[in-house]
């Protein structure tokens, strides 16, 4: 159990180290175009640096839990990050193509580790129960928050001059995130009653105490998919989340579309960063009610988003679409922390990371799959291109709703059950579908 300085170091960790994650897009872009004066060159390089993603997801999620020294390898990975970020401001657009290639390869491989492998660590940060509720909504405001942020920054870097410094400012973020994590307790998670042992509240037999630190986790490369596929709520959340996000990874692309058909071609920014104000709103707000169910939390965190992008399709001017861009983004600031809560209580200890990771990666990969969906649609009237988006968006919800449990019981729970120091466990009279 940590106290709320650490847990304040962690999220000062996970906001630098996500601001220079959410920048990479726009600044290699901006940076490639400034050099070259080829933004196929940028698209080229972002898309090595999105690839390794999804494949290295697993890998990172196994040797976490696997690291004798887990504080040197998240700190490591972290490290590794900031290097290429560094790397590339100096090297794209005058070094040769396949090693810049290269160098965004071996900082893409890290990115898993920037966004799930940190969230992963808050089971072991904050108690189970209501607090570490809150902490999940406190760890998805700095998703949100960092999206707002770091666009903007670069922007502006840009804007003054060059996109160099910009590059320099998200590599400096990097290295405050690593250095930010050395200072971070790196052990196993703590259960809502402070034991190592957890009984589990089906009444079946006490979970494992999680391995002591110096124990390392010898969890299988399939385990964490194993576990996506086998518990229930997390092959629900995972496979909702990720089909939301084919649609949700083309909505920068159709946002400049539609803003061109409303007249403001350059516009398509305003209606993101509507999105994304509204979307730190909504996990500041929605996202911090601790008591709510996640699952039925996600499923209308995703159903309310659909909607309301649903009507900014026919939204009839540039106003009008950047307030129902604003709701959207409400309604969608739940939904990471609602993902994040329904990751920590179902995922098995031993391949909590695994899964974190996965998850991420899968989400960043359909996100890649819907930018490139849109760019071959792109001649298609953009309302039908935003009404598409809602739809899939919509059908995540019901998906989610079709692959979840039917009954919130005990017997989930004596098949699966509860992660070790989950909130689950921890939650007195609650049972394990309830969460």
């Amino acid at each position: 159990m940590s106290g709320p300085g650490v847990f304040g170091r962690y999220l000062a960790a996970a906001l630098a180290a996500r601001f220079a994650s959410e920048g990479m897009g726009l600044a290699v872009v901006l940076l490639a175009l400034e050099r070259t004066g080829s933004a196929s060159y940028g698209a080229f390089v972002l898309t090595a640096w999105l690839a390794p993603h999804v494949l290295a997801a697993p890998l990172a999620g196994v040797a976490a839990g696997r690291a004798r020294r887990p504080r040197l390898f998240h700190v490591g990975a972290l490290a590794g990050f900031t290097g290429a970020v560094a790397a590339l401001a100096g090297l794209l657009g005058r070094a040769p193509l396949p090693a810049v290639l290269a160098v965004a390869v071996v900082g893409g491989s890290c990115g898993p580790m920037v966004t799930g492998g940190m969230s992963s660590l808050v089971a072991g940060l904050v108690p189970a129960g209501a607090r570490r509720d809150r902490a999940y909504g406190w760890d998805s405001t700095t998703y949100n928050a960092a999206a707002v942020l770091a666009p903007a920054a670069v922007g502006l870097a840009a804007a003054a001059g060059s996109a160099a410094p910009a590059m320099a400012v998200l590599a400096l973020a990097g290295a405050s995130a690593a250095a930010l994590a050395a200072t971070l307790p790196f052990g196993g998670s703590t259960p809502a009653g402070g034991s190592p042992a957890t009984a589990s509240p089906a009444g079946g037999s006490p979970s494992a105490a999680p391995p002591a630190p110096s124990e390392p986790n010898r969890a299988g490369l399939g385990g964490g998919l194993a576990a996506l596929w086998r518990i229930r709520e997390l092959r629900a959340i995972t496979a909702a989340t990720t089909l939301a996000f084919v649609g949700l990874g083309s909505l920068t692309t159709t946002s400049v579309l539609l803003a061109g058909r409303l007249g403001s071609p350059g516009a398509g920014g305003v209606l993101m960063t509507a999105f994304a104000v509204g979307a730190l709103t909504g996990s500041l707000t929605l996202g911090r009610l601790a008591g709510s169910e996640p699952g039925r939390l996600a499923r209308r965190a995703m159903a309310g988003t659909g909607v309301a992008l649903g009507a900014a399709a026919f939204s009839p001017s540039l106003a009008v679409a950047a307030v129902l861009f604003a709701a959207a983004g409400v309604c969608d600031g739940p939904l990471l922390t609602a993902t994040l809560r329904v990751r920590a209580d179902r995922a098995p200890e031993a391949v909590r990371a695994q899964v974190f990771t996965l998850g991420a990666g899968l989400k960043v990969t359909a996100a890649s799959a819907g930018a490139a969906l849109v760019g071959l649609a792109a001649d298609v009237p953009p309302q039908l291109l935003l009404s598409a988006v809602a739809v899939l968006v919509l059908a995540s919800a019901l998906l989610h709703l079709l692959l979840s449990p039917r009954e919130a019981g005990a017997c989930t729970a004596a098949v699966t059950g509860p992660a070790a120091g989950s909130a689950t466990a921890g939650a007195g009279r609650r049972s394990p579908g309830a969460r």
